[in-house]
């Protein structure tokens, strides 16, 4: 299925080029059982100017590619929007990107067009994934009228169901690297972030391979059912 065919009809104003580029993107396939060490995956991190899905805006994209069963340190993505508007917040101290950088930063229709042809059919992994699913979502459709259909899979969901013997009840991403004794070169950093959950990824995917689920659409199944045992009733 060609991209075209899940695009809005308020497409925003896309240059001759931006069109035909969009045109060569095709949809990505369910997740399957494809074992885990053929499938691409690329795992994203992304910086946004605060954490209200509806208002704040996104910043800044990092991505990294797990291929072959390791990191593919050949195929990275990092890329800081443009947003004339930005001013400096809160939210500036935790991910250090000055508004001059943002004022800086590439056109948000190239950049969001530059990573869905780096992501083409793969699928997505990431650390608290409704987020970055939800964020990214509403870039592509304000900046380019597109529908996210990519599976996303949480990395934070992955984690616990694989490791039940953590003693953790809601960790985020430095519990779990600290758990492993992994270090992150710099934290809320986008490509940073992205390696660190990478990194953490490939050690949830020999866990998950020791407990017989070696594809992506089997660890699917098994987070819905660990999700509907959490959101049981206590007898």
């Amino acid at each position: 299925m060609k991209l075209f065919d899940w695009m809005r009809r308020d497409t925003p104003q896309l240059s001759e080029l931006q069109q035909q580029r969009c045109a060569r993107l095709v949809a990505p396939p369910s997740l399957d059982d494809t074992p885990l060490r053929q499938q691409r995956i690329v795992v994203l991190d992304l910086e946004t100017s605060g954490l209200n899905l509806q208002r704040d805006q996104l910043l800044a994209i990092g991505a990294v590619v797990i291929e072959e069963g390791a990191i593919d340190f050949s195929q990275q993505f990092e890329a800081t929007l443009c947003r004339a508007d930005h001013q400096a917040s809160a939210s500036t101290l935790i991910h250090g990107i000055a508004p001059s950088a943002i004022a800086a930063g590439d056109d948000p229709a190239e950049a969001l067009l530059a990573f869905m042809e780096f992501l083409g059919d793969s699928p997505l992994l990431a650390f608290h994934a409704a987020f970055d699913q939800h964020m990214l979502a509403r870039a592509l459709k304000e900046s380019l009228g597109l529908r996210l259909r990519h599976p996303f899979l949480d990395v934070a969901e992955l984690a616990p169901l694989l490791c039940p013997q953590a003693s953790f009840r809601q960790a985020g991403l430095d519990d779990w690297l600290a758990h492993f004794q992994l270090q992150a070169a710099e934290r809320h950093n986008a490509s940073a972030d992205a390696l660190a959950t990478a990194e953490l990824a490939l050690i949830l995917f020999s866990k998950a391979r020791q407990q017989q689920f070696d594809s992506l659409g089997a660890l699917e199944q098994r987070l819905q059912g660990w999700r509907r045992r959490k959101q049981a009733p206590s007898l």
